[in-house]
């Protein structure tokens, strides 16, 4: 005789568990429950089946994996989240009793938990976390801009802050960032980091305010995870770059509005280099080898594995050579160097990707763009924004004291070849000589030209760009979908409004003196119309017969013809297109075709997007075409 099925003792019944089941599995409050699941990415759950999941019961709950909350039973953090709970109680009952030694002794033996296991956990290699700190980034630009309050500390938001300018100052040293995009909600930046595309969002520098419906705890639970997990990748890519982390910080120039200026990156001194001072000599087949003939020999390697032949060098120990070149990702071809047997040719694979490869990657020819430049910021533009753009490709900016300490130059610096100002043309009366001079040796751009030329990889002529003239569409350059709105394109199956338009016009201009021919014109449009509805050519023959006695040429009834069946057309492949949608929907599942609804909802809101800027652009062409003819 088989087992016996017990119910909700197997199938979805046990892979699956509730919220509230969790909770009490756990023995901690729903708000710690929330944060375990944010620091160990444990997330709800979608079972196929929910009524076979919550045992026959159809209540709309939470489902999460029974495996997950398993593995948060024995999780170091909430072991410290229950001893806080302890400490909480103990606190208050001293508190209550006036035991003011008690209470402040158990305040200095606060329970404090840390989040470095949870980091190595998730992103086992460096590379899964630099590719996973998009949303790091921007919570922490997001977090730098807002005001403190009850709920968010001051020291909170200098600390954002740091790591906002850190992450400016590498990408700056680096030449790393790629494109800029000046949207509504903010600019986008996106950079290169070791092979792995990074895009982030900073806000503009106007007051915040959080919205009441905001749950301000749980951004702050993920608050505290971005930290832990950029401290971490800062402190590796300062420390591969040769710096030292965290960069040290200029108070007077930070309490003068320097902002990332108030840092300055500087190079670390080595401290294998220090402690290998002397020399270490060693015998190998005869030979005398120098520690400082491996490190040579290490270098020559790394510098010439690119062009092809390999450098012919000593047998020395592996294990040195892995202490003065350590890699991310282990090659198991130098594991095989000390083998007797022979191994196979160098390089007969393609060598996974290290840090090491990763880091020397040839760098864009454009991440010099403004290296020969030297820029000026006017007043009213923003200085954050244009000051992290120009430094990251190589150029030279400055800006007035109004705009915060720390310019390198002033407004009289002879080497200025760019002026970036937002402001219309003003002619001054009482300008000097010297003034004119300067004024007629600098470009006076607007900040979407910077911007501009970053995402087209070269310098655009700034004659479009110049002070006070309309500037062209800023598009992104992030790329959008096939059928996103282009203005930059010509409008597409508007001739024959425009024509129709020009008759209008025309028309228009002649109603004085066809004023008595309205009923001449009612058999020309009767033809028209008949010769649009004609299905055959013994139709189409008798509606040209019929133009004809009404006094309309062979010319303009064939034009007319044309237009009106274009229009039938258009109007029928709609009908066809929905019949046969019809009759595939019959074939869908519930399921599919409620996905397939959403589908469709999505492309037709997406096409009247489209159809209403078209339709906007094409009204601002005919007004310039008519006051164009007008004057």
């Amino acid at each position: 005789m088989g087992r016996l099925k017990q119910k909700g003792k197997a199938g979805a019944a046990k892979a699956y568990m509730t919220r509230s089941a969790a909770v009490k599995k756990l023995q901690c409050s729903l708000a710690d429950f929330r944060r375990l699941c944010i620091l160990k990415g444990i997330f709800p759950r979608e079972p196929r089946n929910r009524k076979k999941a919550n045992k026959g019961s159809s209540a709309p709950t939470n489902f999460y994996y029974t495996k997950d909350i398993a593995y948060l039973a024995h999780e170091p953090v909430l072991r410290k989240l229950r001893e806080h709970k302890a400490f909480a109680k103990k606190l208050a009952r001293a508190l209550g009793r006036g035991e003011w030694s008690s209470a402040k002794s158990l305040e200095e033996n606060k329970p404090v938990y840390r989040l470095d296991h949870i980091i190595k956990e998730r992103y086992p290699t460096f590379v899964d976390a630099v590719r996973d700190i998009d949303d790091a980034l921007c919570m922490i630009f997001l977090f730098a801009t807002l005001p403190s309050d009850s709920k968010i500390s001051p020291s909170l938001i200098e600390n954002c802050a740091r790591l906002a300018a850190e992450w400016q100052l590498y990408v700056m040293h680096t030449h790393a960032l790629r494109k800029v995009f000046l949207s509504i909600k903010g600019v986008y930046y996106q950079a290169e980091v070791f092979d792995q595309t990074v895009t982030w969002l900073v806000p503009y520098q106007f007051t915040q305010t959080i919205p009441a419906d905001v749950d301000v705890r749980v951004m702050l639970t993920f608050l505290e995870l971005y930290q832990t997990l950029l401290g971490f990748v800062f402190f590796k890519l300062y420390t591969d770059a040769g710096l030292v982390y965290p960069p040290p910080i200029d108070t007077k120039k930070d309490e003068g509005a320097a902002g990332v200026g108030a840092f300055s990156l500087q190079e670390a001194k080595d401290a294998r280099s220090a402690a290998n001072t002397k020399s270490k000599v060693v015998e190998v087949d005869g030979k005398r080898i120098s520690s400082k003939d491996v490190r040579q020999t290490i270098k020559s390697i790394t510098a010439s594995s690119m062009d092809g032949p390999d450098v012919q060098m000593p047998s020395v120990d592996g294990a040195q050579v892995n202490d003065d070149d350590e890699e991310f990702v282990e090659d198991t071809m130098e594991d095989n160097a000390d083998d007797d047997t022979p191994s196979a040719p160098a390089f007969t694979t393609a060598p996974l990707p290290t840090l090491k490869t990763l880091s020397t990657l040839p760098q864009s020819t454009s991440s010099k763009l403004f290296a020969p430049y030297t820029f000026w910021l006017s007043r009213e533009t923003s200085r954050p924004i244009f000051e992290f753009i120009v430094r990251s490709f190589g150029g030279r900016i400055g800006w007035p004291a109004t705009s915060g300490s720390g310019s390198p130059f002033d407004e009289s610096d002879e080497s200025i070849t760019h002026v970036i100002i937002d402001r219309p043309v003003v002619q001054k009366s009482n300008e000097t000589e010297a003034e004119r001079e300067r004024r007629r040796r600098r470009k006076y751009v607007q900040p979407q030209w910077v911007v501009d030329s970053v995402n087209a990889g070269k310098i655009l002529l700034e004659d479009l760009y110049a002070q006070g003239k309309t500037l062209p569409p800023h598009l992104s350059p992030f790329g959008e979908r096939a059928d996103a709105y282009d203005p930059t394109a010509g409008l597409v199956g508007r001739e024959d409004d425009e024509e129709m338009e020009d008759e209008e016009m025309v028309a228009e201009g002649e109603d004085e003196e066809v004023e008595g021919s309205a009923d001449e014109e009612l058999p020309v449009k009767a033809a028209l119309k008949a010769a649009a509805a004609a299905e055959d050519a013994a139709a189409l023959r008798a509606a040209e017969l019929e133009a004809e006695a009404a006094g309309v040429d062979f010319g303009t009834f064939e034009k007319e013809t044309k237009k009106a069946q274009k229009k039938a057309r258009k109007a029928d492949a709609p009908k066809e297109d929905e019949a046969e949608q019809d009759m595939n929907k019959m074939m869908m599942s519930n399921k599919q075709r409620k996905l397939y609804e959403r589908m469709k909802y999505g492309e037709k809101k997406r096409a009247a997007e489209r159809q209403q800027l078209e339709q906007k652009k094409w009204e601002i062409e005919k007004e310039k075409k008519r006051r164009g003819k007008s004057s």
